[in-house]
């Protein structure tokens, strides 16, 4: 299983990017697939999640109404829109494939992480 992130960079606060994660060696139509982020110096803050069959997705509290998941099947590709970006997002952000169809599953296979810088 590879997960490639790519879509990174800076941008200003209130500034947009997509990431996206080009998945192979799995189906991404076959299970929950998730970002998660880590600010320099913090941990790992789960930020959103879609099911495998992509009609349910969830966000982290301090994300939700900006961010937006979603999944293309076709290209076997998830995508992450990040909207009015803050500097405090500053962070590596990883895709990562869930162990089962269910959101919040555990992890069983990361990405690399794409950087997002946030600053003016």
């Amino acid at each position: 299983v590879q997960l490639v992130e790519s879509g990174g960079g800076w941008v200003q606060p209130g500034g947009s990017l997509r990431l996206s994660c080009a998945a192979s060696g799995v189906t991404v139509s076959s299970y929950a697939m998730s970002w998660v982020r880590q600010a320099p110096g913090k941990g790992l803050e789960w930020v959103a999640g879609i099911g495998a069959s992509g009609g349910s997705t969830d966000y982290g509290d301090s994300v939700r109404g900006r961010f937006t998941l979603s999944k293309d099947n076709a290209r076997n590709t998830l995508y992450l829109q990040l909207n009015s970006l803050k500097p405090g997002e500053t962070a590596v952000y990883f895709c990562a494939k869930g162990g089962s169809n269910w959101i919040h599953a555990a992890v069983d296979y990361w990405g690399k992480g794409a950087l997002v810088t946030v600053s003016s």
